[in-house]
Order: C-alpha cells, then structure tokens, then sequence
C-alpha cells in the first residue's frame, strides 16, 4: 500500500515492463482505497462540464486534493486522467462538444448537411485543444514526478467522424460513397496522430510513462484505442475502416490496446486479434451483462490470450477470485474493488495474487506434459 507522496515509481516500472515482455508470472492487480478531502463541487464532472471560469491550475490543485488521501494496493498508481469526455478530439476538429455536470456530446457544427466529399478535416485546434492542454500543463506542473498525467479520451476513427459528420449520416455514407469514408478516416487518423504526439509533449517530459483513461501503464507510449461506432457494421466493414486505422497507430505506438466495448463488437475480434503491433484487448461486456471476468466470458478471454494478446478487465473481487483460481491470470491487469464482507481492497488484492499463483503452480505441469 502506498500513497502519492512516498510512491515508489521504480518498481512500478520495473513490474510493468516485465508484464509488457510477458515476463511477469502474474497478472497485475490494481485497486485503491480513496479518503475524504476538501474538493470544489465541480470536481468529479467531466473537465469539459467544469465552469470556464475555473483555472486550470485550479483543476490541478483539486485533483491532487483528491489523491493525496488515496490507498494505492497491489500495482495500483497515482493518476489524473485529463477527462474531457470521450471522442473529444472532435471539439478540436469543428465538432460543437456540449456539457453538462455528468457527460458530453456533440452536434455535427460545421460539417452538418455537406455532401461527404465536401467534408474537409481541418487541423485540430481551438478553444477546446487549448482548454485540454493547459490542464494537463497544470496538472503536470503541479505533480512533478508524484503522479502520471493521463491522456485526453480523443476517441477512434470513425466515432469521430461520427460526431463531426452526424452518426446516421455516416452510415448511409458507408453505403452510398464508401471511398469518401475511406478518404475521411485517413484524415482523421492523421489528425488524431498529430494530438497525441501534442500530449506527449506535455506527459512525457515528467518520465513517469504513460496511461490512457484506462488502468494500463507503460513506460513506453501506450494509448487505449477503440471504435465504438464499429457496434453499428460488419466485420467487413471494420476490416475496411477500422483495421487500417488500428495498424497505423499500433506500428507508432510500441502499446496499444483496444477497448472492445459491448458484445456487439466481438464479431471483429479475429480481425482485432490480427492487427500487428495491437498488445492486448480490454473487454467490457456492456450493462446488463455478466461481468467481464465471469466464467459467462472466459473463452472469449482464452482466445484472445491464445493470439498472444494481453487482457484488460475491471470487475468485483468475487469475479477476479474466481478467474484467478481456474484460469492462468499471467498477462492480465485486473483493476478490482472487494465486494467480499470483512475484507478490504488491500486484502483482496492479496487474496488475488495466491489464487493466481496457486493455479499457475497447479497448471504448470499440465502445461509441460502438453
């Protein structure tokens, strides 16, 4: 256990590179127990529904308030995510971001009611990419090496395609002039690039690696990739937009992972799984839906691990138990809270680690005779 002031970020680096070689004979196990502090009554809202008025070193101060009093357990880390809400790229590409005290959203703004081969990407700027970087300056300024800066939510593709261009609007495009989608997702793509590398500028400089919104870490440059839009085409399709997007990034990024969201992804899992340079996927099963680690999931968690992918979850004590006591864990981060009576989030992540090593030294016989 381990707050931000006495954190020791060399054996967190040196635990998660080993886990990145898949050298690490366990999974990782991130949980934290949080304590009361002093914050305004905007903090907790997306940044994008927090008053203009308020600084961006008033943010920063708020979000150290607010991890000074937390338990860090197991490979848990400190961290501020720079949450503008998801697809946010869009706001810097013409996009109009709405927000309130809980989400955001946006209008299609200039690019409404155009013919697609009338639609231009510009380079991203503006009010919004100015907002989003002097936060993440302030919150870097103020942290020092105590605590990683998390990357912007700048969203995939075609989501943002989607929210610039309307997202009924894009899928009579994909039907009716899928060249001019093609043409646009190479756009955006180029500017999604362009941010990143923009953010890294400010992040990097700190040397304490790098992390999405997501509970992964690298001391690499990593980034939690997705196409929530995907939920609405073919695995044909993804092959066609998505895929090339995915390869691009992933031959830039040495970390990418992808947030598989819902089961109404999973038809393009083969070609997930096939993308060069893509580490590992992170499962959500979407509401209403066992969690990611109940057994309901395990072989879509077997085969991802099969094509030599890394695995992501988040899900309840009970469920991580479970997985760790039947399944190899080696190769997973299992970000978890205790749902168990009497024991805590520290406990729990110990519980954890002996289940996973207990099944690992059980199978590993098994696993040699094979």
């Amino acid at each position: 256990m381990a707050r931000m002031h006495d954190f020791d970020w060399d054996t967190h680096r040196s635990t998660w590179t080993r886990w990145w070689d898949r050298d690490l004979e366990r999974p990782i196990v991130i949980s934290s127990t949080g304590g009361k502090t002093d914050v305004p009554a905007w903090w907790g809202r997306q940044f994008g529904g927090i008053p203009a008025e308020v600084a961006p070193e008033e943010i920063a101060a708020a979000a150290e308030s607010a991890m000074s009093v937390v338990d860090f357990h197991g490979d848990d880390f400190p961290k501020t995510w720079i949450n503008f809400g998801p697809g946010s790229l869009a706001a810097c590409l013409g996009g109009e971001m709405h927000a309130d005290d809980r989400t955001t959203w946006f209008t299609p703004g200039l690019h409404a009611g155009k013919a697609i081969a009338d639609v231009a990407i510009p380079a991203f700027g503006g009010r919004w990419h100015q907002r989003m970087r002097a936060v993440a300056q302030a919150c870097a300024t103020r942290f020092g090496r105590r605590a990683v800066v998390g990357f912007t939510d700048l969203g995939g593709n075609l989501d943002l395609v989607a929210s610039l261009r309307d997202a009924n609007q894009l899928l009579l495009d994909c039907m009716d002039d899928p060249a001019e989608v093609d043409r646009l997702c190479r756009e955006v793509t180029a500017q999604w690039w362009q941010a990143y590398q923009a953010e890294c500028t400010v992040i990097e400089p700190l040397g304490l690696g790098t992390t999405p919104w997501a509970a992964i870490w690298s001391p690499q440059r990593c980034y939690m990739l997705q196409s929530d839009f995907s939920y609405m085409i073919s695995p044909k399709q993804f092959a066609r937009w998505v895929v090339p997007d995915l390869t691009d990034i992933c031959s830039r990024i040495p970390h990418g992972f992808y947030h598989l969201d819902g089961k109404g992804e999973l038809p393009h899992l083969d070609h997930l799984l096939g993308v060069p340079g893509l580490q590992g996927v992170q499962w959500i099963p979407g509401d209403g839906n066992p969690q990611s680690a109940e057994p309901h999931w395990w072989p879509v968690l077997q085969r991802i691990r099969a094509a030599g992918k890394l695995v992501q979850l988040y899900g309840s004590g009970s469920a991580m138990l479970k997985l760790a006591a039947e399944l190899p864990t080696d190769g997973y981060v299992l970000a978890t809270w205790s749902d168990l009576p009497g024991m805590s989030n520290a406990e729990l992540v110990e519980a954890i680690q002996r289940e996973a090593s207990a099944t690992r030294h059980r199978l590993r016989p098994m696993a040699t005779a094979g």
